[in-house]
């Protein structure tokens, strides 16, 4: 490899993470087209041979087979991942918690309570908020799972025939098949609660779905809602071969459960968000 050559993609590779970090949309998509041109580049150059280039692109959609063979595939899910009161997590650990409800609460919303489940692998926190007048509820979700932590906010309207109106920001692909009766509007993870709120009214317009068509929710049932919507969801995935329970009881991704979470990862990838 020459020095022109080491320019070369040193270039590409710094002109990629200056357009991932504009605010354009499509200049971010064509940062990640540089990253993988950069792989490209690399495997050509170094080696001096075409066809290396595109094996190094390749590592990019077959890694995740690692992950998920060497863990995911290891992972135990409890059959039942009982929602208990739980503390609120440290200011420090979750410092817009607080600004959070706040705005929330500022919308109408009346905070219920906080709850939480945890497992081997994971664990989770979830404030629960209801506004009765248009019979929604906001729900504030914190994932810890080992050193990585997430939060995102979900907004539910639940039917009288039985869907499940949902507005939320999950910043990642899906890794189980949400149940039929589940009915999503997915935002970005940049949205405010507010921007959500207005999404999930508008939403429900859309699907012209009236407040008379929405089911008046027990504040004090809500966490069995939760509880009994976890459980057909998990019912749904055991149905549909993505887990499996294994002889000890517990319940697994299966090796179609894995191809399943590898597609979600292309299809986020091909398009490239």
């Amino acid at each position: 490899m020459t020095s022109s050559d080491a320019l070369l993609i040193l270039g590409v590779l710094v002109l990629s993470f200056a357009l991932r970090s504009t605010g354009s949309i499509l200049l971010r998509k064509l940062g990640v087209l540089g990253f993988l041109a950069t792989s490209f580049l690399i495997g050509w150059k170094v080696t001096d041979w075409l066809p290396m280039g595109f094996i190094f692109v390749s590592f990019w959609l077959f890694w995740p087979w690692y992950e998920l063979i060497t863990r995911v595939r290891k992972i135990a899910m409890p059959v039942e991942k009982t929602l208990r009161h739980k503390a609120a997590p440290h200011r420090e650990f979750f410092p817009a918690l607080e600004d959070l409800t706040g705005e929330i609460e500022g919308e109408g919303f009346a905070h219920l309570d906080d709850l939480g489940r945890e497992w081997d692998e994971a664990q989770q926190f979830f404030r629960i908020f209801h506004k009765v007048d248009e019979r929604t509820q906001a729900v504030i979700c914190l994932v810890e799972q080992q050193n990585f932590a997430f939060y995102y906010l979900r907004l539910i309207s639940r039917g009288t025939d039985g869907a499940i109106w949902t507005t939320w920001n999950y910043p990642f692909s899906l890794n189980l098949k949400l149940a039929p009766e589940w009915r999503t509007n997915r935002e970005s993870g940049d949205k405010t609660f507010i921007q959500l709120l207005d999404s999930h009214r508008e939403y429900l317009e859309r699907m012209d779905i009236s407040a008379a068509e929405l089911r008046e929710s027990d504040p004090e049932q809500l966490a069995e809602q939760l509880q009994a919507e976890q459980r057909a969801q998990i019912q749904h995935n055991l149905t549909a071969g993505i887990l499996a329970k294994a002889p000890d009881g517990a319940i697994r991704y299966t090796w179609r459960g894995l191809l399943f979470i590898w597609c979600q990862f292309l299809r986020d990838f091909v398009r490239l968000n």
